[in-house]
C-alpha cells in the first residue's frame, strides 16, 4: 500500500515539471512570491519523498519526511492567510 502511495506521490511530483501551470494555484497559497520556482521545488521534494516510500529500506525516512513536509506546507498556507487578512 505504501509502495503504491509512493509511486503516486513521485508521479505527482514529476507532473509539477510537465504541467506546472496546474500546480501554480495550489503552490500560490503557500508561496505567493516566486510561485513557479516553488512549484518546481515542491515537485522535486515530492519525487524524492515518493521514491523513499517505494522501498522498505527508506520507507520510515520517507514517512517521516512526508509528515514533516505536509506540516511545513500547512504552516506556510496558514502564515500566508494570516498576512493577507
Amino acid at each position: 500500500m505504501l509502495r503504491l502511495a509512493g509511486i503516486i506521490l513521485a508521479g505527482t511530483g514529476a507532473a509539477h515539471f510537465a504541467a506546472p501551470q496546474v500546480f501554480d494555484p495550489i503552490s500560490k497559497a503557500a508561496f505567493p512570491d516566486d510561485t513557479r520556482q516553488w512549484t518546481y521545488r515542491n515537485g522535486a521534494i515530492e519525487v524524492a519523498l515518493g521514491l523513499a516510500l517505494t522501498t522498505k529500506r527508506t520507507r520510515l525516512l520517507g514517512l517521516a519526511g512526508t509528515a514533516g513536509y505536509a506540516g511545513w506546507l500547512a504552516s506556510r498556507v496558514r502564515a500566508n492567510r494570516s498576512e493577507s487578512q
